[in-house]
């Protein structure tokens, strides 16, 4: 960005700064642009959006509020448009849909949305909404008597989920984005496919995919929670996560037998191609962008550039899981 000032090219400066919002104070990474000439600050709206972001992230965190794809999925869940959602949850129009877009809810509205996450407590809201018409009503309640069912045929699977990706709830340990193994999955079938890492270059490309959506966003692209350890960041529970992916033949580990082991490198399965649609542009091009960064790199080489990170530096003696919020926009080796 040109200062509007001096015309030239401007340094993108990062800082700790405290920040308001309904009353409470927090400490974001503040972004803006300085002109050093003029000592003046500058921010575009992108910018401003990304402080705000970590501000309203950070109070739903602590108020246990959910988060806008949370919001979304539960629409989702019941086929509805955000216009009669709001009308069964008595807000005002397209209330909804700018709490999916962003908007913080009040408290009050944040606990009747996540009531309207389970189906059993959804039912009743339906039943005593008196402004949508009968037989839409009608619909709505048998569609969600098949939710509830469902939910009971999936408690073996949803627990296995929270085995594999750790607590699931929306925190500054996910990227303040609900796990998602589906999410997950793919990213290791694109880096399968297109670099046919060993287990160790693996770990580190998902790492860099999420903290770099993380950096440029203030949400990470999966959710999953990364630990250090002496090799560098790789996700909690790995060997189970990529034992169940294998397992589903969604990729093809190659086991070869070293002096000191057995290597593990990931192949793309010819009859399970990546799926590119459950990505945004946005998350498309950071893969491609951490793809293009690590091919052709030995797993030296990569554990050297995680060694760099703040990241793996400060946690990797206690082995512990890294904070997106704090280390997130400290990401420098890409």
């Amino acid at each position: 960005m040109k200062s509007p000032i001096t015309g030239k090219e401007m340094k993108l400066e990062l800082e700790l700064r405290e920040l308001d919002f309904r009353k409470e104070s927090f400490n974001v990474a503040y972004h803006f642009y300085l002109c050093e000439e003029s000592g003046e600050q500058f921010t575009t709206t992108e910018i401003e959006n990304l402080n705000m972001i970590q501000l309203y992230n950070q109070y739903r965190d602590k108020h246990n509020l959910p988060f806008p794809d949370e919001i979304s999925g539960i629409r989702a869940k019941y086929g509805l448009p955000a216009t009669k959602m709001s009308e069964i949850l008595g807000f005002g129009v397209n209330s909804y849909r700018n709490y999916e877009s962003g908007e913080v809810p009040s408290l009050a509205n944040a606990r009747l949305i996540q009531l309207a996450n389970d189906p059993a407590k959804f039912k009743d809201l339906v039943e005593l909404a008196d402004n949508i018409d009968a037989e839409f009503k009608g619909k709505l309640l048998k569609k969600n008597d098949a939710l509830i069912e469902e939910k009971e045929e999936k408690l073996f699977s949803f627990e296995f989920r929270d085995y594999l990706l750790g607590e699931y709830t929306a925190d500054e340990s996910s990227g303040y984005k609900k796990p998602s193994l589906t999410k997950l999955t793919e990213m290791v079938v694109f880096f399968s496919e297109v670099l046919q890492p060993w287990k160790v270059q693996l770990c580190k490309q998902l790492f860099y995919a999420d903290f770099l959506m993380f950096k440029n966003t203030g949400f990470s692209m999966s959710g999953a929670r990364y630990r250090a350890i002496d090799m560098g960041p790789v996700p909690n529970n790995f060997n189970s996560i990529f034992e169940f992916i294998e397992n589903n033949e969604d990729i093809i580990i190659e086991r070869t037998q070293f002096s000191n082991g057995v290597g593990e490198k990931f192949l793309g399965n010819p009859n399970r191609k990546f799926n590119a649609e459950i990505f945004s542009e946005m998350e498309l091009k950071i893969l491609k962008k951490v793809a293009d960064k690590f091919k052709g790199l030995s797993t030296k080489k990569i554990i050297e550039y995680s060694h760099k990170e703040k990241a793996w530096i400060e946690n990797e003696k206690e082995r512990s899981i890294i904070s997106y919020k704090d280390y997130g926009f400290m990401l420098n080796e890409i």
